[in-house]
């Protein structure tokens, strides 16, 4: 069965971007970079990856969720941030079509039950902190790209909800001289 895999950088007091949406603070350079786009070239932006000439043959993931504040990083540069994927962002607003893209206000937590279900690799939650809470009780694995930084205010992993502790399982820890912690978990299972 595909898992929904929270994949995210993440600052050391937990925040995935500053205040509005910033994300120039992260590590981009490093020891770190060749790991990760080697195990996870499907997670590159589509237009870097092209212009890198990386292949990204949807081995991973080949579905990526977003909310619209993330999605929305992205389209300065390239007209879709993730079109070597289906692209499912939640939101309100009218965006653009786009290869690959389906807006969607349906429950993300229905949505991804109906997406598991499917034959597939697995499906990548990008961002951001709210709809990470809202697919809390949906996501099987975190990865972790916790940084060397503290931003002190931002968007964090998860916006604040109800008190629920849930166990997770380390199962991997890489350690790079860049600083930066790459950290795998998978859902305890009761």
């Amino acid at each position: 069965m595909r898992e929904l895999v929270y994949y995210v950088a993440v600052s050391i007091d937990g925040y995935i971007a500053g205040p509005d949406g910033e994300f120039d603070a992260f590590i981009f350079e490093g020891d770190h970079i060749e790991f990760i786009t080697a195990e996870v070239p499907d997670a590159i932006p589509t237009h870097i990856a092209e212009q890198l000439g990386i292949a990204q043959r949807r081995e991973r993931f080949d579905t990526v969720l977003l909310g619209a504040g993330t999605y929305a990083v992205g389209l300065p540069d390239a007209p879709s941030p993730y079109r070597h994927l289906k692209q499912y962002v939640f939101t309100h607003r009218d965006l653009a079509p786009q290869v690959n893209l389906t807006v969607t206000a349906e429950d993300p937590a229905t949505l991804v039950r109906e997406l598991k279900a499917q034959e597939g690799a697995d499906i990548w939650l990008c961002g951001g902190g709210n709809l990470a809470a809202q697919l809390d009780g949906e996501i099987d694995r975190l990865v972790l790209k916790r940084n060397p930084i503290v931003f002190g205010a931002g968007i964090p992993l998860f916006a604040p909800g109800t008190y629920a502790p849930a166990q997770w399982d380390r199962v991997r820890t890489v350690a790079f001289d860049s600083g930066v912690v790459l950290e795998e978990y998978v859902r305890r299972q009761e």
